[in-house]
This record gives structure tokens, sequence and C-alpha cells, in this order.
């Protein structure tokens, strides 16, 4: 099952990717003199058939998702959803028919080989499909402490700090709306009415708009190069605790902890340089390194 949960994760990391640069070239379809304020620029958005092909992206990768923590485990599937990157220089380059320079290459090759590199040394293993017992209450009481600590002292930090902080907020978030997505997945061996019923399903919904709007205040916070390490640091390892702690997950350490950092740390630095570029910040500009 590992192998089919990575898959579905790469097809909503690609539909993530394509939703994103679709309703990015929508947004920019706007007149130049047109105002963000109102209802009006969003209306105009909804009505744009390529806005409209991008949020129907947006739905199917939600579903792969879905299937993905359905079929597999929190601890793979999440760290594979980072490559919504790679794929949004991908999309992007073709959607804005521009090329990426050798150092955007050498990044996407990078972020590739230390995803790879930490999933085959972490070796996820063991776990069960639903979380037992109260462990949830005391997952939310931790992680609600955490998000609005780092919420609160966000304000007092200069716009870098500020995103990251933010980014870290967000990206956990994220992490909680994956674990409760296939906690209540595991739902549906007892019918579409159990899942229907089930407090998680709700729950995964609010908490996911939550994190979707604290994202958006992250990305006005400051740079995508600023937060991006947060977020994809803070949603792949916050994954890894969340799928042992509430699901029984288990990964390789020992010796390998070592190599299994030294991995990540390529996965992140990959992903901060490809932020930098234009294809995936949205800038028009030129690439700075």
């Amino acid at each position: 099952m590992t192998a089919l949960s990575i898959v579905l994760a790469l097809l909503a990391a690609l539909g993530n990717a394509g939703a994103s640069v679709l309703q990015r070239r929508a947004a920019a379809d706007e007149p130049s003199g047109s105002s963000a304020a109102g209802l009006s620029w969003l209306v105009r958005l909804v009505h744009r058939p390529v806005w409209l092909w991008g949020a129907g992206l947006l739905a199917v990768s939600g579903v792969c998702q879905a299937a993905a923590l359905g079929a597999g485990r929190l601890s793979v599937v999440q760290p594979v959803m980072t490559t919504e990157l790679l794929f949004t220089l991908v999309v992007g380059g073709v959607v804005f028919r521009r090329r990426p320079d050798a150092r955007t290459r050498w990044a996407f090759v990078a972020m590739a080989v230390g995803l790879a590199a930490f999933l085959a040394l972490a070796e996820p293993s063991g776990g069960s499909s639903t979380v037992i017992g109260g462990r949830w209450l005391w997952t939310a009481v931790a992680v609600s402490a955490v998000v609005l600590m780092l919420v609160a002292v966000s304000p007092r930090l200069p716009s870098a700090p500020r995103a990251a902080v933010l980014g870290t907020a967000t990206a956990i978030g994220f992490s909680c709306t994956a674990a409760l997505m296939k906690d209540a997945i595991a739902r549906l061996s007892g019918g579409i009415g159990a899942l229907l019923t089930a407090w998680q399903t709700y729950t995964a919904l609010g908490v996911g708009l939550g994190a979707f709007l604290l994202l958006q205040v992250t990305l006005r916070a400051g740079t995508l190069v600023a937060s991006q390490p947060a977020l994809t640091l803070g949603d792949s390892l916050l994954s890894v605790v969340l799928g042992a702690v509430l699901f029984d997950e288990s990964i390789a350490l020992g010796a390998r902890v070592i190599p299994e950092v030294v991995a990540m740390a390529l996965l992140v630095f990959g992903s901060v340089q490809l932020a930098r570029s234009p294809l995936i910040s949205g800038s028009e500009g030129e690439e700075t390194w």
C-alpha cells in the first residue's frame, strides 16, 4: 500500500501545483489598474475559466490526498506532498513559457534527492488506521497552545522572522488537517454514514480552512523564501511525529539519524532555492540568488 499512497500523494501534489499556477495565471490576466479591494476582483476571477480549472484541480487534489492518507502512512504522505514545489516549477514553466536557470535546476535535484533519501532512510512502518483512546485530546491541547503562542509572538517580529513563525504555525495546521483526514477516512469501513457522522470529518474541514487562511497571512507577512523552510520542514517533521503519537507509526533511527538529518537539510535547502524562482513566487522579475 506504500507505493499506492506515494502515487496518490504525488498526484495530489501535482493537482495543488496546477491549481496554484492556473489561479495565478487568472490573477495575472487582471487589468494592472484593477483594485483588489472589495468583492468585484474576486467575482471577476471566479468567472474566468482558467481560475475555475484551478479550483477544480484543487478539489481533485484534495480527493487524491484523502485517498493517499487512507491507503498509507501519515509519515509518508505528507513529506511526499512537498513535491508540490517541484511540480509548480514544471507546470509554471510550461504555462508562463519560462525556463529555469541552472541554479534552479540544481535546487530541483537537491529537493528531489533529499526527499527520496529521507523516505528511504526513515523506512516508515507499522501504524494503525485510526486514533485510539484520548490521544486527540492531548494532541489538540499541545498543538493549539503552540499555534496560539506563535501567532501571538509574530506581530512583534520583523518581516522575515514573522513569516517564518507564521509559516511554522501554518505547517502545524496543515499537518493536523492531514492527520484528522486520515482518521476520518478510516471511518469509511463502517459506511458513508460513519464518515459523515464522525467529528473528525468536520474538524478536519475547520482546521483546514483555518490553516488556509493563516497561509494567506503568512504570505503577506514576508517573502516565500522566508516562510518556505518552515512550511516544508514543519509539515514534514510534525507529520512524522503525529504519525508516531497518534497512529503508532515508526521510523528507523539509531545510526540513521545523522544521514536522515542531512537528507532533510537537503530537502529544505532545495525548497528554499526553488522558492526564489519567479515560477513559484509569482514574481515577474529576474531570479535572485
